[in-house]
């Protein structure tokens, strides 16, 4: 027993020793210099974030752990007790590996393009509807469109049909019909900014009673947006009419964004957010509501009765700054409205320089309208392409938050008024003057920026908003 008793310290003492010569006292953190025994870096003593090996995308200042901006450390640390004490723990009892400071996250499902059991279609007579009602169609709302001349019909497809199979099915029943899906419609995603900017007088928009002779008369002009909250002080003196096409039925959309655009086109002289014409009529149709996925959304088929309800109230600018995908029924509808004289000006949408065109603004007959900010460069997540028209401010706009007050908004959404304003002058100035002529006109008087000429990301350049009413008034004569 005394034998015993007496090597056990000459035992510990000798593990220690053998301990000691395994370490690194030059190695950062007193790791152990296992050599071929073990890796490295399982027992690094730094904050790498976890142990995927990658960076989490913050990058590094070479602040931490005495590391350079390159990444290598340059002040190795002498070993310590502490330091060993947990390399040694880590190598005989292994922690379990330590999270990274950002969790990966699973990507978002993309919203919804269109409704997954509905068609929307034109043209069909009762005894076409009968017979696709006999193969399992269902009728779940119709509308008179009087720009058509014709009944809109909204149509749920049989169970277990596809969709395709089914639009398909009903241009085949009734040749003469135009049918398509129910595609959805956003506003444009915002990006909220600080700090305030006159974005007027980067376009040279005329200042009180700046505006020429015979131009900005009594201008009525539409807009198609979210909800839009018509206590805001900015429309308190304004003549804003609201119509909502959804029943109550359907939950409100938000009122952030058609509360801006609306602002932005009408609010009050005296008003924390004076708009561009504040003595002209709005006539708002609220066609969004609140999807199953916490989004605003309308769809083709609310769009289609809101632009003919503008039409029916002799609207002749529309504003709509929203976008979506191409569909039959809403080009024919547009391309209608435009021979009649309605102008139409549509965000550009910001789905990036690299994404697909967005719908209406790249139909020929729309003014598709990107954004620039303060310094006229553009809006890095603007839509880019040869469909593009006009260029206007659209970065750190100030205009109306939803319930009072103001804050500044980015996006091509708040671009499309600056444009939308403009035609309503021009229309004012000339009522003869077609969409066509109004959308040349602004196209010549533009601020060239970019390649020479036309291009895909300003289209034919900035807005010039002095020369509006000038322009217009030289073509009528």
């Amino acid at each position: 027993m005394r034998a015993t008793s007496w090597l056990r310290p000459k035992a510990l003492l000798l593990f220690w020793v053998a301990v000691a010569l395994l370490v690194d006292p030059q190695a950062p953190g007193g790791q152990l210099a296992l050599g071929e025994f073990g890796p490295r870096s399982a027992l690094a003593d730094d904050d790498d974030g976890g142990d995927d090996g990658g960076d989490d995308g913050g990058g590094d200042d070479g602040s931490r752990s005495g590391a350079s901006p390159g990444g290598s450390r340059t002040t190795p640390r002498r070993s310590t007790g502490p330091n060993l004490f947990r390399a040694l723990t880590d190598r005989f009892l292994p922690r379990p590996p330590r999270r990274g400071g950002r969790r990966a996250q699973r990507p978002a499902a993309p919203l919804p393009s269109r409704a997954p059991d509905q068609i929307v279609a034109t043209g069909l007579s009762s005894a076409e509807i009968g017979r696709l009602q006999a193969t399992g169609f269902t009728v779940l709302d119709r509308a008179a469109i009087q720009l058509l001349g014709s009944e809109l019909i909204r149509l749920r497809i049989p169970p277990n049909m596809p969709l395709e199979a089914a639009r398909d099915l009903v241009i085949d029943a009734a040749p003469q019909s135009t049918a398509d899906f129910v595609h959805y419609y956003r506003p444009g995603q915002e990006a909220e900014c600080a700090g305030p900017h006159c974005a007027a007088a980067l376009i040279g928009w005329p200042a009180g009673s700046g505006l020429p002779a015979g131009c900005g008369g009594n201008v009525t002009i539409g807009l198609i947006d979210t909800a839009i909250n018509p206590a805001h002080d900015a429309f308190s003196k304004g003549r804003v009419e609201v119509l909502r096409l959804s029943d109550d039925g359907v939950p409100e959309s938000g009122r952030q964004h058609g509360t801006a655009v609306a602002a932005l086109l009408v609010g009050g002289a005296v008003s924390r957010t004076p708009g561009l014409l504040p003595h002209a009529r709005l006539i708002a149709v609220d066609a969004f509501h609140r999807g199953d996925r916490q989004d605003d959304r309308s769809d083709a088929y609310d769009l289609l009765r809101a632009l003919d309800l503008l039409s029916a109230r002799g609207v002749q600018v529309t504003n709509m700054s929203l976008s979506g995908p191409a569909n039959a029924l809403l080009e024919q509808v547009v391309r209608r409205l435009s021979e009649r004289g309605m102008v139409i000006v549509a965000a550009a949408g910001n789905g990036g320089p690299k994404a697909g065109p967005a719908y209406p603004a790249a139909y020929a007959e729309v003014i598709a309208v990107t954004a620039v900010d303060r310094m006229k460069r553009p809006y890095r997540r603007a839509g880019r392409g040869e469909h593009i028209d006009l260029a206007a401010p659209g970065v750190q706009v100030w205009t109306a938050a939803s319930v009072s007050g103001a804050r500044p908004k980015t996006g091509t959404s708040f671009a499309a008024p600056f444009v939308t304003a403009a035609a309503a002058l021009m229309k004012s100035a000339n009522g003869n003057a077609t969409a066509a002529d109004i959308q040349d006109a602004l196209g010549k008087s533009a601020e060239d920026l970019g390649a020479p000429g036309k291009d895909d990301v300003f289209g034919w350049g900035l807005l010039n908003a002095s020369a509006a009413c000038l322009v217009t008034s030289k073509k009528a004569t």
